[in-house]
């Protein structure tokens, strides 16, 4: 900064031009915020609560934050290894935070080195200061009241709304209260750096005996050494709250912050799988299962019917119009798709996928989309040109009845694009021959009527014994279609299958064969390959 606009700091009550103002006013922020100890913030207020808003270095946030089971309120049962609070009947209403779940780490922090657009959200943290448990501090009244607050901030503005919080490491201590995985990851991502390789850890934090490098993820993503290094110094958003505020007894101040941690958890619903598979733009499969949602005439809004996807819901209504969800067309993507495309998945649990190249999305689209057109030419769907969905999903017992068609259902409709991504991809069969088999297996009412002991799916997809779907039966139904497509060879997998089909109609030691009899579990065979 010039000497002309230096000698102008004392009197910025002059008249200047906005740019000079600009000049002045950075010189003075410059000045205040030479002292590392110090901090810009915003202060806010909401629910009686005061609370300061700033940014700080991904650096300084691993080094300078801890957990919030550290903060010595906590400190009798403290596991310093886990980080963790040791539960017990002196314990659980001192609780703060639910148990870190350390296998999280090392996904977190290869999110942050791989994901060029990676963001954290802003996290809350609490300021502690020495004195707080210390009843005999002379910040404590007679009456066990704070004098002070445990934020010492310094206004810079006439509102005491823009200042400085005092964050000096000699006497504050600061914690995270909301965003400890976030916290976890950040330290792993400073470890990965600094040793160049990250051990991963079981839940509760005892390790796996695996490591992932920097080499490693340079190789796989991509990444410059350059990229890299500036890490540490971006930036993530944080709110500082105080441990105790001036007027409050030490009780009086740790129910609040429990109370803050409590009511941010609650506030922050997760969203649905539905929801997810929405707004997701990373994960292909995501995007696939929209694109064929909104432009497959099969699903395609039209004026003249109801909609046929449900957008959030995971399960379909008894009496809904609808064909499926949006849900079930994501995981019908990844079944089916994932076959060809396993890279679309995050190599690690917890990681957000890589979103694919254009080329590689469209001809996913593509293939998807070529499965759905063979699928409504099927007679069950064929149906749907004159009977409305209902009729097509109920049981026969049901009011008003129905054909009880596994094709109408979430959970078959998943099972079978799994068996045909199976067939096509791993095992080099052409849709054409699939749906050519299919086309008669479906006008024998072989998908139709399945609480009856004469379909294959009673007792896999359909439970007898309560009268409703079973989810659990999803994978042997999808094991039985590709053998009855002619797809399992191997006669011991045969055999195998032939066993988990004969415990499937086994009730209460009864088992019951195709005819509707009880049978020796050896008599139930395989049902003829089409």
């Amino acid at each position: 900064m010039n000497d002309s606009a230096s000698s102008r700091v004392a009197d910025t009550t002059g008249s200047y031009s906005s740019g000079e103002n600009k000049q002045v006013l950075s010189l003075l922020l410059d000045k205040l915020l030479e002292n590392e100890h110090q901090i810009l913030v915003q202060k806010t207020e909401m629910g009686g609560i005061e609370a300061y808003v700033g940014s700080v270095t991904l650096e300084w946030f691993a080094s300078r934050v801890g957990f919030a089971s550290g903060l010595p309120l906590l400190q009798q049962n403290y596991n310093s290894q886990t980080g963790n609070i040791e539960i017990d009947a002196d314990t659980i209403d001192e609780i703060l935070q639910r148990p870190l779940d350390w296998s999280r780490q090392l996904p977190l922090a290869q999110y942050l080195v791989a994901r060029k657009n990676h963001k954290f959200p802003p996290v809350l943290v609490v300021i502690n200061q020495d004195w707080v448990d210390n009843p005999k501090a002379k910040e404590w009244d007679k009456k066990g009241r704070a004098k002070n607050s445990t934020c010492d901030f310094t206004p810079l503005d006439s509102d005491g709304k823009v200042g400085l919080l005092n964050i000096s490491e000699d006497n504050v201590t600061i914690y995270a209260l909301d965003g400890q995985h976030r916290l976890m990851g950040v330290q792993g991502l400073m470890q990965l750096l600094k040793a160049k390789e990250l051990q991963r850890y079981k839940k509760d934090k005892s390790p796996d005996d695996t490591f992932i490098t920097v080499t490693e993820l340079m190789e796989q993503y991509q990444i410059s050494r350059a990229s890299l290094q500036k890490l540490p110094l971006e930036k993530i958003g944080i709110e500082f709250i105080c441990a105790v505020a001036t007027g409050e007894t030490r009780e009086e101040a740790r129910r609040r912050v429990r109370s803050v941690f409590v009511h941010v958890n609650l506030m922050a619903a997760p969203l649905t799988k539905g929801q997810l598979a929405q707004l997701n733009e990373d994960d292909g499969f995501s995007i696939v299962a929209r694109k064929i949602a909104i432009t497959h005439p099969l699903f395609e809004q039209q004026e003249d019917r109801k909609p046929r996807v449900n957008w959030n819901s995971a399960t379909v209504a008894a009496k809904s119009t609808v064909l499926t969800t949006l849900q079930a067309l994501k995981e019908m993507s990844e079944r089916y798709l994932g076959q060809k495309y396993p890279h679309w998945k995050p190599l690690d649990k917890g990681l957000i996928p890589m979103r694919p190249d254009n080329d590689e999305l469209n001809q996913g689209i593509q293939e998807f989309h070529e499965l759905f057109d063979y699928l409504a030419k099927l007679p069950s769907y064929k149906m749907l040109e004159d009977e409305d969905t209902p009729v097509m999903r109920k049981f026969s017992f049901e009011k008003d009845g129905g054909e009880g068609n596994m094709l109408f259902r979430p959970v078959g409709q998943v099972a079978f694009a799994q068996a045909l991504g199976i067939l096509v991809f791993k095992k080099g069969f052409s849709l054409e021959d699939i749906f050519e088999k299919l086309q008669k297996f479906d006008s024998n009412g072989g998908f139709s009527n399945m609480e009856y002991p004469q379909s294959l799916w009673y007792g896999i997809l359909y439970d007898p014994t309560k009268k409703r779907i079973q989810i659990a039966g999803k994978d042997l139904a999808t094991k039985l279609l590709i053998y009855i497509l002619g797809g399992t060879e191997d006669q011991m997998e045969r055999a195998i299958l032939r066993k988990s089909l004969a415990d499937a109609r086994t009730l209460e030691s009864k088992t019951i064969s195709f005819e509707g009899r009880f049978v020796e579990p050896k008599k139930v065979g395989l049902p003829a390959i089409l």
